[in-house]
């Protein structure tokens, strides 16, 4: 037989989860009904199942590693002579009942052993948006979201049956939801489940359906809830309200309610992560000679003071004035950036008074047709 570990695929020093999580693979891979009539891959099949018997138990793999087969009783094509069904002690069907019981039964018929009544299924997952103002998102904010879902059924307690009666165990399946049937294999005992075709599932049959809901246990209905919005959130934020999603069939229990947040843009602000930017506009003398302004923010006004000399694309941070941190403590930083405005129109004072400041800085200023300095040079001469 060939190596334990080559034979799953893995390393020496793999984990025992990794050892377990290698052997679904090959065993999914290699399953006799995976692959009928073929000698080869059911042949592979049994050193696989072989060597996670053995490498699966602690005492066993320290013996292998130390002494190889010979240390775990030797033998090849499954162990000292006993087979894949003497190994486990009751057929490969049990195998996969066991190995997969905790996770959706047996990868290759879906099934595995009966663990009890299914029961109704749990309802559906929903989606809807929640359309915030900015100062919504970054104070938070308690708001209600309205949709339309599937809720219980009032008229028969959610149970789908009419007045005065009630539902029956399924006599096919007995109330197991799911029928099994066995079959014999080359390699043992097989063991498959399926859906109950009589009560699909359920594990109980309606006789009277309930009028209200046709025997369903749910009936569409508008919704409110009130959903409280952390400070910090922005577009593309999700919340999860749990049990509020739609109603399972006949009393199933509810899913959950996804919630995403569209924050509506805002006249004077952009979020850039947890900072705000707004732009601060302010005239050429402003901006040369220097001028105090009320900045209004989120959080009420505030004093800006613009040194003399600022150059437009200046930017004057107010600490903690942005976006909470959603997952933390503090405030992102608001940013005044600087724009300084151009006059399009002037009148003739302004116009003699700016061109006097030109040309007593030799700058050579018009009106794009004919230099105004021209102009001017021309009506004193």
């Amino acid at each position: 037989m060939a190596d334990f570990y080559d034979l799953l695929g893995v390393s020496s020093s793999a984990s025992a989860d990794e050892i377990k999580k290698a052997y679904r693979q090959r065993a999914r891979e290699l399953h006799p009904d995976a692959n009928p009539d073929d000698a080869e891959a059911e042949g592979k099949f049994k050193e696989v199942a072989r060597a996670y018997q053995v490498l699966s138990d602690a005492k066993q793999r320290q013996r292998y590693d130390q002494f190889g087969e010979a240390g775990v009783g030797g033998g090849s094509g499954g162990g000292g002579g006993q087979s894949a069904e003497d190994m486990f002690g009751g057929g490969l069907g049990d195998i996969f009942d066991a190995f997969f019981s905790g996770s959706g039964g047996s990868p290759f018929g879906g099934g595995g052993r009966s663990r009890g009544p299914n029961g109704p299924p749990r309802g559906q997952d929903l989606e809807t948006v929640a359309d915030l103002t900015l100062e919504q998102a970054v104070f938070g904010d308690q708001i209600s979201v309205e949709l339309k879902l599937p809720v219980a059924c009032g008229d028969c307690d959610a149970t789908g049956a009419g007045e005065g009666t009630k539902p029956v165990t399924c006599s096919d399946c007995g109330g197991a939801g799911q029928v099994q049937r066995v079959r014999q294999s080359l390699l043992g005992q097989m063991v498959t489940a399926s859906p109950c075709g009589r009560c699909g599932g359920m594990g109980q049959v309606i006789a009277t359906p309930c009028s209200a809901c046709r025997g369903q246990g749910r009936v569409t209905a508008d919704k409110s809830y009130q959903v409280d919005v952390p400070g910090g959130v922005d577009t593309g934020s999700t919340l999860r309200l749990t049990g509020r999603g739609a109603a399972g069939p006949r009393g199933g229990g509810n899913g959950d309610l996804y919630v995403h947040m569209r924050v509506s843009p805002h006249d004077h602000y952009v979020r850039e992560g947890n900072d705000l930017i707004t732009d601060v506009g302010i005239s050429f003398a402003q901006a040369a000679l220097g001028t105090s302004l009320r900045l209004e923010t989120l959080d009420g006004d505030e004093d800006l003071v613009i040194p003399a000399g600022t150059q437009p694309g200046r930017e004057f941070t107010l600490r903690q004035r942005g976006v909470p941190h959603l997952q933390g403590r503090g405030r992102g930083d608001l940013i005044a950036r600087v724009r300084v405005d151009i006059p399009t129109k002037l009148s003739d004072d302004e116009v003699e008074a700016l061109t006097s400041y030109a040309m007593g800085r030799d700058e050579v200023v018009g009106n794009g047709k004919e230099g105004l300095f021209s102009r001017i040079k021309s009506a004193f001469s």
